[in-house]
């Protein structure tokens, strides 16, 4: 791995990028850190700071309300150095989509991602970008969006260009780049710059979970679900809603849907069914 920028970009020529993340900062870009309070974006926005100046930077978490752990935004404050923090809401909640559309989110289909994630946050990097310098100096809004996505998650993540001209934002006189910093991280990579700094990661970390955001993830193991629904049923003060775990599997009763897709090894299984907590 290249340490330079702390990026692995794999067939992307590093010194090509680094050099145009350093054009950038010398241009003034701002660059925005989606961060969720987990341990990716903490990590990320780690290695973001050894090399944007702070008057650069803001962070944009998107609240998702009840159906994320507790203390998130906490954390993020906790382990940043006072930059500007905006946080957005999509104009319904993921309970409220699921009983509106009478069917979950699926990894095909992830509405939750595209709804409640990123919408929001680009049209806040939009509403920030009217705001800054550059444009109260009459320079065109220039911005680099910054995620923690890791090729180490996921085959699909794997394939994510580390560093991309988004031509698809880049409208209105914008000039849009999307970053992702760690891309080609390990976990342990991850941890380690968390406690270099002298940073914890969020507590659910040290009691089991390997994700964070939401509590109950489409996404997630079904270890992370069975610790989820442990926590979730004999620790309620770790969540932002206590009857959480009793909502999802209401849900999943009043839709005839379940949470999680069927797999070769397993049918379709209630979320109960899943966890082996019961309600």
């Amino acid at each position: 791995m290249n340490r330079q920028l702390g990026l692995d970009f794999g067939s992307v020529a590093v010194d090509s990028v680094s050099q145009r993340v350093l054009n950038l900062v010398a241009r003034g870009a701002l660059f925005v850190i989606n961060h969720s309070g987990g341990k990716d974006s903490q990590a990320m926005y780690l290695e973001v700071r050894k090399h944007v100046p702070r008057a650069q930077i803001v962070l944009v978490h998107a609240d998702l309300g009840a159906v994320e752990w507790a203390g998130a935004i906490g954390h993020i404050l906790a382990t940043t150095a006072g930059e500007p923090l905006h946080t957005c809401r999509a104009r319904r909640t993921l309970l409220e989509m699921i009983e509106e559309r009478g069917m979950f989110p699926s990894p095909q289909q992830r509405q939750c991602t595209s709804d409640l994630k990123r919408g929001p946050i680009e049209r806040t990097i939009r509403h920030i970008l009217k705001s800054d310098w550059r444009a109260a100096s009459g320079l065109p809004p220039l911005v680099v969006n910054c995620m923690g996505m890791r090729a180490e998650e996921s085959t699909s993540r794997k394939k994510l260009n580390p560093f991309k001209f988004s031509a698809r934002n880049s409208k209105a006189g914008r000039e849009w780049y999307n970053w992702l910093p760690i891309h080609g991280w390990t976990e342990a990579e991850v941890f380690a710059e968390i406690a270099a700094a002298g940073q914890k990661p969020h507590p659910v970390y040290s009691l089991g979970m390997t994700r964070f955001s939401c509590v109950f993830c489409i996404m997630a193991s079904e270890q992370d679900l069975r610790t989820a629904a442990r926590l979730a049923t004999e620790h309620p003060e770790l969540l932002n809603d206590p009857h959480l775990y009793r909502k999802y599997l209401d849900l999943e009763r009043s839709t005839g849907q379940v949470m999680l897709m069927p797999s070769k090894n397993h049918g379709r299984r209630t979320l109960d069914e899943v966890t082996g907590v019961p309600a």
